[in-house]
């Protein structure tokens, strides 16, 4: 089933991000970070933000963060972003 979807995907040209789960992350200078197909907030400080996706966790560090234009797909960051770091999910098999 999922050979089959992976080809009707390719053949209407649809973007990876909407396709699946994992998630699309835009950097707008170092101010701006917008994070498409999150699933939570995990942490959330003036200097730290923890965001969780369905492939890990986006750990965002930097000075005055805000969220803003948050949705149930989408959640914007702004302030002065310092680093970016992930932690991916190890799946045991």
């Amino acid at each position: 089933m999922k050979g089959k979807k992976n080809k009707i995907n390719k053949i209407l040209e649809l973007p990876k991000e909407i396709t699946t789960n994992e998630p699309k992350i835009t950097i707008l200078g170092f101010n701006e970070m917008l994070i498409e197909n999150y699933k939570s907030i995990l942490e959330y400080e003036e200097f730290f933000v923890k965001i969780n996706t369905h492939v890990g966790a986006i750990n965002i560090n930097g000075f005055n963060l805000k969220l803003k234009e948050m949705t149930g797909e989408d959640i914007m960051v702004l302030g002065t972003i310092d680093s970016i770091d992930f932690e991916s999910i190890v799946e045991d098999t």
